[in-house]
């Protein structure tokens, strides 16, 4: 690990859940706890959750920490909030330039059993006529080198996009950034994997954090959290691009979860009995050492929570009673 240089954070996620009317039940996934691979270690992690609830364990189908916990009683409001202490490392210093026949070697690795589901279209990463007419307007293609030709495209949208805090949802379409050039880290997440896996490059979405450290590129803002793709290369392995601040996954990012897209790696899912329209206010803060948690303001997301309370059955008229 000589030369790379490797860091010690503190995070808090805190997901502030509000409820238009009161919730009778609730269930809930989290993906919260952060990975532990591709050089980063896990020390402590907490969870607290308020109204009071037993989160049970479990790893999903692509291996991230996940969390489930029901409410089984009224209440108004759902708090959650996560601490976690991880290590993390810069990435091994890349070469140059891939063999040459890195492009056959990535269709042996894309076979129709090996990274299929990293391979072909998922709900927020699918192919558009937006999109075609996106990269034919930019002459965007692969070229020689897959390695060279994802560190451009990710250069390429970071150029071309401007990053606009609530210019999307977390779950809007590739269309919205595409027509208007305004969106987030994971809008530019989801174009960059799209284009990468129609070039034949198994390609998932990565959930976490970033530790602003005022780098050339740094445009996440602070209290939130941040969304990044990971490439599979010949003899390199999975290996993070993050387009929205032009630069490769390093020490500054925080591993969560990962998944085809946002929808397998989304901090928090679940379903509400009752509490119509629900909203959803999160403050992410990621320090290092023993530095003091700063006091940010939480920012609004949609909520991922979905109300399932039945229609009430209305009888037609004439019907028996």
């Amino acid at each position: 690990m000589t030369g790379r240089t490797q860091r010690r954070f503190a995070v808090e996620h805190v997901s502030d859940f509000r409820y238009g009317e009161t919730a009778q039940g609730s269930l809930v996934v989290l993906r919260l706890r952060p990975r532990e691979d591709n050089g980063q270690a896990l020390h402590a992690f907490a969870l607290d959750i308020d109204p009071a609830a037993a989160p049970v364990s479990f790893a999903d189908a692509f291996g991230n920490g996940c969390h489930l916990f029901n409410i089984h009683r009224a209440h108004r409001h759902t708090l959650v909030r996560s601490r976690a202490e991880v290590t993390t490392v810069d990435p091994a210093p890349l070469p140059a330039r891939l063999e040459p026949d890195a492009w056959e070697a990535l269709r042996e690795a894309a076979s129709p059993v090996d990274n299929w589901e990293f391979m072909g279209p998922s709900r927020f990463a699918r192919p558009s006529p937006a999109l075609e007419a996106f990269t034919e307007t930019r002459a965007i293609r692969r070229g020689r080198d897959p390695l060279a030709s994802l560190l451009e495209l990710a250069a390429t949208l970071h150029r071309t996009f401007h990053y606009e805090p609530a210019s999307t949802s977390v779950d809007s379409p590739i269309e919205d950034i595409l027509e208007t050039g305004r969106g987030v880290c994971q809008d530019y997440t989801h174009v960059m994997i799209t284009i990468a896996r129609s070039w034949g490059i198994p390609s998932r979405y990565v959930s976490g954090y970033l530790h602003l450290e005022g780098k050339a590129g740094e445009q996440t803002p602070a209290g939130t959290s941040h969304a990044w793709a990971e490439f599979l290369l010949p003899d390199l392995g999975w290996i993070g691009f993050d387009p929205t601040n032009d630069t490769l996954a390093d020490h500054r990012h925080v591993r969560i979860a990962v998944g085809r897209d946002y929808a397998d790696a989304a901090p928090t899912r679940g379903v509400v009995v009752g509490g119509g329209d629900s909203r959803l206010d999160v403050r992410v803060t990621v320090v290092e050492g023993g530095e003091p948690m700063p006091a940010y303001a939480p920012h609004r997301e949609r909520s991922g929570l979905r109300d399932v309370t039945r229609a009430p059955l209305v009888q037609p008229a004439g019907a028996n009673q």
